[in-house]
């Protein structure tokens, strides 16, 4: 199965710029009420995630920073302290669900590097269900119709 099938087109994501500030992250993650978003430097390559974690690190390792100095600190400045790897739109489905199982969301990157989106590790659990719920009404179905078939036969 190619992984495209599961790609968030990166125009349809939520991301930052590698060279914003960490209030302009905070806002933008407190209006989408995300608590992670990808961040992009200004050639469009992948370059982290920044956490709401790593936003609170920062501020509790920053006793005199407040909120209004937060327009101050570059993105730059606050350590991650997770690492999202991405995963090239070429890879295969194995290599995306080892992400996945650790990862909200893996980021896709092209093969210059360049972000192209994102796969959401809940769009592959819906699938993945979906795909079980087929399997087992078909498996159900089945074993209904033998059962009928049986019964009819002994009927006659």
């Amino acid at each position: 199965m190619n992984i495209a099938f599961f790609l968030t087109p990166k125009s349809d994501v939520i991301y930052e710029s590698d060279d914003a500030t960490m209030r302009q992250i905070l806002e933008r993650m407190g209006y989408h009420r995300y608590t992670a978003i990808p961040l992009i430097n200004s050639e469009g390559k992948y370059v982290a995630t920044i956490t709401e974690g790593d936003l609170l690190w920062k501020m509790k390792n920053s006793p005199d920073l407040s909120f209004k100095d937060t327009s101050k600190v570059s993105i730059k400045e606050v350590p991650k302290h997770i690492t999202n790897k991405p995963v090239s739109i070429n890879s295969n489905i194995e290599d995306l669900i080892e992400l996945a199982v650790n990862q909200n969301f893996v980021p896709v990157i092209d093969d210059k590097g360049i972000f192209i989106g994102i796969i959401k590790r809940s769009d592959i659990m819906n699938y993945c269900y979906e795909k079980y719920l087929a399997a087992t009404s078909k498996a159900a179905f089945n074993t209904i119709d033998e059962q009928e078939y049986v019964g009819k036969r002994h009927r006659e």
